[in-house]
């Protein structure tokens, strides 16, 4: 197709206050959001142009008896305005990246990622669900992807109030936008419902759509899904401009408003996503991971073949050289007692006046963790914790220690992935839950939360680590050239007994944080999990432990 004749003309020469460009999307209200947060990003580097929005229903919005599983990685909600661009009716388009197939973004048009939110999903409840769980009533969760699905449903019968003896979950196929889903589920056709965090952020920063968005989850309960056991669609959140390969002007204000880093963020996604099968039956998820030490790109599920697979890029490059390894990871037991303590009162109950907690080790559950969060009883609790005084929303730090308050009636809110509290801040603080940090108490032991303490947080404990200096234990740091700690603590009672040249491995978090400051330079992991699967995968006959 020839380009028009204004196009010739660099983007840097253009003066002209008729100078125009056409943007062009769906016409749902967080398409033209979308649009417009690519329109104002156009009119902030190019003052001058003024900006037209034609918004169009799709094919995808038209067909609403398709199953959206059957359809889903084939562009069924871009192809038209993919169309529009190549008629010459617009100059630019703008989509949900997550919704373009690879085929078509590694194809001749150009593209600029020009925003991007949480990527995460979550789970939202209607406010009687933990009710039909004590009844053993069915859980019915409207949505229609197979990659939620095959996750989530696994995921939440773990996660949610274990309050019968086994939770019933079935999923019942939803079509709709973000508004219709969620008054779907007012109106109980459904008990919950799974949505990216992305677009109800986005709608809650809109002025004219928070108040409806707002009313609708005014008495629902959340669960924000963990990345790791519930991992997001490739390039979940993103949002992506794209011109035709021949429109020169459009090209060039899409190199302005592009975001280098989450393109590449997002190309590699897409790229890893391919390695995995595409189309209509995608049960697997891409993401990518930001930690304090570095990025990870994250992918699990099941490919196309249906074989399960977990992968994290890229891999800690470290050689043991058949020296003795020794992971804390198999000894656990052996390192602590986890004893009692009191503060201020004898009876231990420890008052936390903010309204939400992050237990950072199921250990807390041993030692009166009900007076802790100031539950009046555990019965009450179980049934009627959603109206209950002072109830706390409880956070995890992973998803073990997730599963044990729900094996105890709790309901936990979201997790840090057991990627550490502080990679957990930014989205608690999200338009969804308005969580800050000044309303977060830790939970932890005694000596962890002093140093959370220095750094500023909230922390309580109501008990303290007691080193047992086992000589099994001990013996085995002395003899290892490479250690890997689970916990900082372990560090600090039994790192005298290991070999100055040792090689200290552990997981992301406070735990490398602190390792850091004590002048070592860790092998990091991303996570305890990972560092298990890659133990077990690559150096199973080097194992001391």
């Amino acid at each position: 197709m020839p380009a028009r004749p204004y196009m010739k003309k660099p983007i840097s020469e253009i003066r002209s206050d008729g100078e125009s460009i056409k943007l062009i999307g769906r016409n749902s209200r967080l398409s033209l959001l979308q649009i417009d947060i690519v329109k104002q990003k156009i009119q902030s580097a190019f003052p001058t142009i003024k900006v037209e929005v034609i918004a169009r229903s799709s094919r995808g919005d038209a067909l609403q008896n398709i199953p959206l599983h059957t359809v889903e990685g084939s562009d069924f909600f871009t192809q038209d305005i993919f169309d529009a661009l190549a008629n010459d009716e617009a100059d630019i388009a703008v989509h949900s990246l997550k919704d373009m197939s690879s085929e078509h973004f590694f194809g001749e048009n150009k593209f600029a990622v020009a925003d991007r939110d949480d990527s995460r999903d979550v789970a939202i409840f209607n406010k009687d669900i933990e009710n039909k769980i004590v009844k053993g009533e069915t859980i019915i969760i409207g949505t229609c992807s197979p990659r939620r699905e095959e996750m989530a449903t696994i995921f939440l019968k773990k996660a949610l109030p274990q309050l019968n003896t086994e939770i019933n979950i079935e999923t019942k196929s939803i079509r709709g936008n973000v508004e219709t889903r969620l008054k779907k589920l007012n109106s109980s056709e459904y008990d919950a419902t799974i949505l990216a965090t992305a677009g109800l952020n986005r709608l809650l920063n809109c002025k004219g759509d928070t108040s409806l968005v707002k009313e609708l989850l005014a008495d629902k309960k959340l669960m924000l899904l963990p990345l790791i056991e519930c991992v997001s669609a490739p390039c979940q959140g993103a949002i992506v401009a794209e011109a035709h390969f021949s429109n020169t002007k459009a090209i060039e204000i899409l190199k302005k408003i592009n975001n280098e880093e989450m393109f590449a963020d997002c190309l590699a996604e897409k790229k890893e996503a391919v390695n995995y099968g595409a189309g209509c039956i995608q049960k697997f998820g891409v993401t990518t991971l930001g930690t304090k030490n570095r990025k990870y790109l994250y992918s699990a599920g099941k490919d196309a073949e249906g074989t399960a697979f977990a992968k994290w890029s890229p891999v800690p490059d470290i050689k043991l050289n058949n020296g003795k390894l020794f992971s804390s990871t198999e000894v656990m037991k052996d390192f602590f007692e986890y004893v009692p303590i009191a503060i201020g009162r004898s009876d231990r109950e420890i008052v936390i006046n903010k309204p939400v907690v992050f237990v950072a080790n199921y250990k807390m559950l041993q030692h009166s963790l009900v007076e802790l969060l100031q539950y009046k009883s555990a019965t009450q609790q179980k049934l009627n914790s959603s109206n209950q005084p002072g109830l706390k929303t409880i956070l995890a730090s992973g998803t073990k220690t997730w599963f044990e308050l729900a094996k105890q009636g709790y309901w936990v809110t979201a997790s840090a992935d057991a990627l550490g509290f502080e990679f957990l801040l930014p989205a608690l603080q999200m338009p969804l839950f308005k969580i800050h940090p000044e309303n977060i108490c830790i939970l932890t032991h005694e000596a962890a939360a002093e140093r959370w303490r220095e750094k500023g947080y909230n922390a309580a404990s109501n008990y303290k680590l007691l080193a047992k200096y086992n000589k099994s234990v001990q013996q085995s740091i002395i003899e290892a050239d490479s250690i890997f700690w689970t916990s900082f603590s372990q560090y600090e009672f039994y790192g005298k007994f290991a070999k100055p040249d040792v090689k200290h491995l552990c997981a992301g978090g406070e735990t490398a944080e602190l390792l850091k400051q004590q002048g070592i330079e860790p092998v990091i992991f991303p996570t305890i999990k990972f560092f298990q699967e890659w133990r077990k995968s690559s150096i199973h006959s080097h194992s001391a432990a």
